[in-house]
């Protein structure tokens, strides 16, 4: 699936949840709320609307209403379902890597990690660490391994220092970006 289809359909998402709550909601309100602009919500319910998942009754000159239909509500279903599945492959697939970078870190001989970044990957990371009794330290401790974030992924970097450190055999073959030299 195209990143393009998955951000239409978390937005197609997001907008049936919006007007289910709110079904009289101003389309500035679910563009500020969705974080979209205007004419993209424009676009979506022209679209929802298209497809029979909303029903648009006008209640005022400038007053719209936005019904879900039973369609629209299988539709929210099934989105939400993708969702959660969609997001339970990333938790599965962020923490194995996870678990792997601390297992290569404990093997290398340190017992702490910084991480750098924010969302919820790193604090997956940071969970993880709990569970293997590796520290996470302050990022400015240049000493120890890097995990950092670039979008949906994670690179574990390794200290620059690492040859100096008397670490293990195999830690002084381990190059800066996590590859076995």
């Amino acid at each position: 699936m195209s990143k393009t289809k998955v951000r239409e359909d978390y937005q197609d998402l997001q907008l049936l949840e919006a007007l289910q709550e709110s079904p009289e909601a101003k389309q500035a309100d679910l563009a500020s709320k969705i974080g979209v602009s205007v004419g993209t919500i424009n676009w979506h319910l022209k679209r929802l609307a298209s497809k029979g998942y909303i029903k648009v009754k006008q209640i005022g000159r400038w007053h719209w209403q936005y019904l879900l239909t039973p369609k629209g509500i299988t539709e929210k279903a099934q989105l939400t379902a993708a969702y959660v599945k969609s997001s339970m492959g990333l938790y599965r697939k962020t923490r194995e890597q996870a678990l792997e970078f601390f297992a290569q870190i404990r093997a290398a001989g340190f017992e702490h990690v910084r991480l750098s970044g924010q969302g919820e990957l790193l604090e997956i990371c940071r969970l993880s660490s709990l569970e293997q009794k590796i520290r996470v330290v302050p990022e400015d401790i240049e000493d120890v391994p890097l995990i950092r974030q670039f979008g949906l992924e994670l690179h574990l970097e390794w200290p620059e220092n690492i040859r100096n450190l008397g670490q293990t055999d195999e830690a002084n073959n381990l190059d800066k970006d996590n590859n076995i030299t």
